[in-house]
């Protein structure tokens, strides 16, 4: 892999708490992938908003969510492998959502959480919106289950509008919500966990499509390697990670049917 200015993204989790843990990591990610064969690896992330990584041709490894990779990144990037997690209601590379309430929400079920606010982080996110709208698709019958939906931005923006009052519930990937109950728990006071949605595959690694075959292996390898270093492992730790898995790009079609089954129950968006 040649050229002079490849690219590293790695800001899926990327809590400010953890960001030393992401940066040790990559260190050891990039060492691994030099002894692999590969050239010009970067010796840090890019973290920079106003770079479009995933769409970049100079894209060597970052990490997106499953809902776009079967969407608006199909054949934009490539699958590389799928890291495993082992934050709570994680099972090898499969994780899924925590729908979300206050604490004195007295709701027992979805069911009960008919006619109030919904907030979600962004509508091409599998763990905030489309895992959610699947588990309500049964219970809405073809129409409008919640008063009103907001898009807050991100996960920690929409458990603060939940621990606020600002929304009645909210889903939040398992990982996203064991890393803020670790390293900054306050942030979920006055919230508690309602049930958790159906699994899918975890927040893949990705490289540029088009990828030299030769160039993606050596890619796998030097995952597998540094997910196998001992020198990596309080890094793993803090960043919840247990392995890496090399899952076909057809393990994410669950994310496909989850939307589907919702469209095909007539609740094709959530309101």
């Amino acid at each position: 892999m040649t050229g002079s200015s490849m690219l590293a993204s790695l800001p899926m989790y990327d809590l400010p708490e953890v960001r030393a843990a992401t940066d040790d990591m990559w260190s050891g990610i990039a060492s691994a992938l030099r002894r692999a064969g590969i050239d010009d690896v970067p010796d840090a992330l890019t973290r920079d908003p106003e770079i479009d990584v995933w769409h970049s041709r100079e894209l060597l490894l970052s990490q997106t969510c499953g809902y776009p990779l079967t969407h608006a990144l199909a054949g934009v990037v490539e699958l590389v492998a799928t890291p495993a997690y082992t934050a709570e209601r994680c099972s090898g590379a499969d994780y899924c959502s925590v729908v979300i309430v206050s604490e004195d929400n007295p709701a027992a079920g979805l069911g009960d959480l008919r006619g109030g606010i919904c907030a979600y982080n962004a509508r091409d996110s599998q763990s905030g919106y489309n895992a959610l709208r699947a588990a309500i698709a049964p219970l809405a019958d073809g129409a409008a289950f919640f008063s009103n939906v907001v898009e807050s931005g991100g996960h920690a923006n929409s458990i603060a509008l939940v621990a606020t009052g600002r929304a009645n519930v909210c889903a939040a990937d398992c990982v996203t919500h064991a890393m803020i109950a670790t390293y900054c728990p306050d942030a979920l006071d006055g919230t508690r966990v309602l049930c958790a949605t159906e699994c899918a595959p975890g927040l893949p690694y990705v490289t540029r499509a088009g990828i030299d075959r030769g160039d993606l292996e050596r890619l796998r390898d030097g995952l597998r390697t540094a997910f196998a270093d001992p020198d990596l492992a309080a890094a793993r730790d803090t960043l919840f990670l247990s392995g890496v898995e090399m899952l076909g790009l057809d393990a994410y079609q669950r994310i496909d049917v989850m939307e589907n089954s919702a469209r095909d129950s007539g609740y094709p968006e959530i309101h």
